[in-house]
């Protein structure tokens, strides 16, 4: 000690006084975990990338009847309940990385013997999954590590359980699947959902899927966007609570959300998604996290509104944003309410002039009503049967039709749709075939991918997976715009289809062969080597500004990888089809499939539409 300092705490000398008030008190339960487990990444970095390079896989024999043994459950209860101790209210992500479905402890969804096969839709449809349920269950509690806490003690009263309840979540998963077989995606949904976290599908990890998607994850705003450059791009705690003026009310949401119970005189009776609330808990938030919200009318249809009346929504949107700060944003939209011009009170008997000035009708927006109509199918997939899903699709679409086009009853030549309307029934249609609602080629784990990743994205990226775009590029000009057909398929044209999921360049028959004999590498067709490095140019500029990163295919004409452009395109020539009549000899390429053409879908609907 310095010469004339006092003796030190708890050192002979010191007074009993002072030994008692210089103790620290013990640490806490959330002090021992961030001391233990959780550090800065400036003091863990080293010693973190070290554990991650000095990785190896699991040297125990696996016997060949068996699968490996994994507690991806146990690992994810241990993850989540760490942060929930540790910081119970501060942002921050859980990223499971797996490679095989969970075989041991809880959340377990097939047993380690192979002779137990994976679920399957079937397995699913029959209820014949013993253990589906129990792992869904799980997963979906730990969304909420207090809650399951809770219901295991005894005595407690349920006001805590509420509280948790009413507030969002902070701790987000994230799930990156990289194997051959199912992981059990379709069971951790809830978890994912309930968190706002991101899903990734791929076959392994050493594909551009798994590697630039987990980059993008922490990207960052530029260093010139006013407060947020240099932070990363993404939000945790967020909620959105809807208020709205007394002629309607919200009906529910769709998309990854899961209800903070909060009820209002603005929540409406009709059911649809989330729904018997007017806030909903968003959990982790990106720029391109989208949320479908749906309302319902409340005022009478025989009580007119006052002239002039006027409607409004508020948004109140509140996160966390990724330095910690707190922000709210209020977005107020405000608009008049149309009444019918009195006789004309029924929608079903305005014809002609009287529909044509209806601003109802005149401000359709058919792209984001085929997106919330998509959503709307894909949550019903979860009680329904998918048949029963497509008859209410086609029966909706039938009702639309028959409210909004022009035509003479009973007259098939007289309908007519208004360019509002007209796109929508092809947006239908390529949803029916979709990998949305049709569950053949897929497993419930691709299904489940599909089905969450519809549930979160804005329209655009929406809309490209309901109906791919199909780009041209041949020596007759520029790239254009093509019809997503089978005419489109042409021996001396090369196609870029970008499905969202999967970007494919399709070379024709005869640009392969081409291609095959090294063409593009004399000087004198350098237009040929051009032609073929168009469109590859062009589908990188696609993938560059995407996530998650989409599964890049280059493939032949009249080879196997070409089943991911035919099976988009609508089969307007098939091995039913008279091909000399159906194509006039100009081209195209049959299709091998029993179902209908867009023009047969749009011939029976304006069919059922005009019948009296």
């Amino acid at each position: 000690c310095t010469a004339g300092a006092a003796p030190a705490p708890g050192a002979p000398g010191a007074p009993n006084g002072q030994q008692q008030q210089q103790q620290a008190p013990p640490a806490g339960p959330a002090e021992q975990v961030l001391q233990r487990f959780l550090l800065p990444v400036g003091e863990c970095s080293f010693t973190l990338e070290s554990a991650l390079e000095d990785l190896r896989k699991d040297p125990w024999p696996v016997p060949n009847d068996k699968r490996v043994a994994r507690a991806t459950g146990a690992a994810l209860s241990v993850a989540t309940s760490l942060l929930h101790l540790a910081i119970p209210r501060r942002g921050a992500r859980v990223m499971l990385f797996t490679g095989g479905p969970c075989t041991s402890g809880p959340g377990a969804i097939v047993s380690r013997s192979k002779d137990e096969d994976m679920r399957s839709h079937a397995d699913l449809a029959k209820k014949a999954e013993t253990l589906h349920q129990p792992a869904c269950e799980f997963y979906a509690k730990l969304a909420h590590p207090s809650l399951h806490g809770q219901q295991t003690g005894k005595g407690k009263s349920s006001s805590s359980s509420q509280a948790q309840m009413s507030s969002p979540n902070y701790h987000v998963v994230d799930v990156f699947a990289c194997s051959l077989d199912q992981v059990g995606l379709l069971e951790m949904r809830e978890l994912v959902l309930a968190t706002g976290g991101l899903s990734v599908l791929g076959d392994s990890f050493g594909q551009s899927v798994f590697k630039e998607s987990l980059r993008r994850v922490f990207m960052r705003y530029p260093d010139d966007v006013p407060q947020d450059g240099g932070t990363m791009s993404m939000a945790f705690g967020a909620s959105l609570e809807v208020l709205t003026s007394r002629e309607f009310k919200v009906s529910g949401a769709i998309g990854p959300v899961s209800s903070l119970k909060k009820h209002g005189p603005n929540v409406s009776d009709i059911e649809v998604g989330c729904a018997g609330t007017n806030a909903w808990s968003l959990g982790g938030l990106d720029p391109g996290t989208t949320v479908a919200v749906y309302f319902d009318i409340s005022n009478p249809g025989n009580s007119p509104l006052p002239e002039g009346k006027r409607r409004y929504i508020q948004f109140l949107t509140k996160y966390q944003h990724s330095s910690g700060r707190t922000r709210i944003r209020a977005t107020t939209l405000c608009g008049p309410w149309w009444n019918p011009p009195q006789g004309e009170q029924d929608p079903a008997k305005m014809q002609g002039s009287a529909m044509a000035q209806n601003p109802v009708k005149c401000s359709f927006d058919q792209e984001a009503a085929a997106v919330l109509t998509a959503r709307l199918a894909v949550q019903m997939t979860e009680t329904d049967e998918v048949a029963d899903v497509l008859r209410w699709v086609d029966r909706s679409l039938i009702r639309m039709c028959t409210k909004f086009a022009e035509y003479q009853p009973d007259d098939l030549q007289s309908f007519r749709l208004s360019p509002e309307y007209s796109l929508y029934p092809q947006f239908m249609f390529h949803l029916r075939r979709s990998q949305f609602l049709q569950l053949f080629n897929s497993s419930p784990d691709e299904a489940c991918y599909y089905r969450y990743t519809l549930s979160k994205e804005n329209t655009t990226n929406s809309l490209v997976m309901l109906q791919p775009t199909l780009l041209s590029y041949s020596f007759n000009g520029p790239p254009q715009a093509a019809l997503l057909d089978a005419e489109s398929v042409r021996p001396d044209t090369i196609l870029l289809l970008d499905t969202f999921f999967h970007v494919v360049v399709f070379h024709g028959e005869t640009v392969a062969a081409w291609r095959e004999q090294k063409y593009h590498e004399q000087e004198e067709h350098a237009a040929f080597r051009s032609l073929l490095e168009a469109p590859q140019a062009d589908a990188q500029l696609i993938m560059d500004s995407r996530f998650p990163v989409p599964r890049y295919i280059v493939c032949d004409q009249h080879k196997s990888e070409a089943r991911f452009l035919m099976a988009k395109l609508n089969p307007s020539v098939t091995h039913n089809s008279n091909l000399d009549g159906a194509i006039g000899g100009g081209g195209g390429a049959q299709v091998n499939t029993d179902d209908v053409s867009l023009r047969v879908f749009m011939e029976h609907l304006m069919k059922l539409a005009v019948q009296t």
